[in-house]
């Protein structure tokens, strides 16, 4: 939430799920557009889609200058860490790690055609390959969390449960006690 209230001329900001946009709110931040949390991988290809959409019509009218994305990423185990992402514009730095990487092949690519329309495209591609992977990350790590919260239960349930047994074998055990002292002293008392 700092990242975005100290921008210049405010943020724009897009938010996917409730507990978000809520935070977002609590901080003095009001989405201009809210996507639903993909419930699966399958539904994250639609978010992906919506999201390029509302960023091209946003672009489109000049209104988004940068695009910074915000995810959360699996650390370890069943935490998890936040990340920050610029998305665009290109810069100089993106640019310099692009050109700094090996090809995986002797042959290098060459633009057979509009060199204008396939840079859009594979900027396209590259807005929609981090969207994925960031919405794929956040699932996993929320998926983690939860399967984590439900061992922790479920170890808690076993916890009790042996608990709750173990204080019925003593209480079944008493019982059984008493009654053969009853009949003990019964018999006593008989055979004097």
């Amino acid at each position: 939430m700092q990242a975005l209230g100290g921008r210049s001329g405010g943020a724009r900001v897009w938010a996917v799920g409730e507990r978000v946009r809520a935070r977002l709110g609590d901080a003095g931040l009001s989405p201009v557009g809210f996507f639903g949390v993909p419930g699966s991988v399958s539904a994250i290809v639609p978010l992906v889609g919506q999201i390029l959409i509302a960023s091209e019509k946003r672009q489109s009218g000049r209104e988004v200058t940068e695009l910074h994305l915000f995810f959360n990423r699996r650390a370890s185990g069943t935490a998890y860490a936040p990340v920050r992402q610029r998305l665009l514009p290109l810069d100089d730095e993106w640019r310099r790690k692009l050109t700094a990487a090996a090809w995986p092949t002797k042959s290098l690519p060459e633009v057979a055609g509009d060199e204008v329309a396939t840079l859009r495209s594979l900027v396209r591609g590259y807005l929609f390959i981090s969207l994925f992977r960031a919405c794929a990350e956040s699932l996993a790590s929320e998926n983690a969390s939860r399967l984590a919260a439900m061992q922790r239960a479920d170890k808690n349930i076993d916890d009790l449960l042996q608990n709750l047994g173990g204080a019925f074998h003593r209480l079944r055990q008493s019982g059984i006690d008493e009654e053969l002292f009853d009949v003990v002293s019964g018999f006593e008392a008989l055979s004097r």
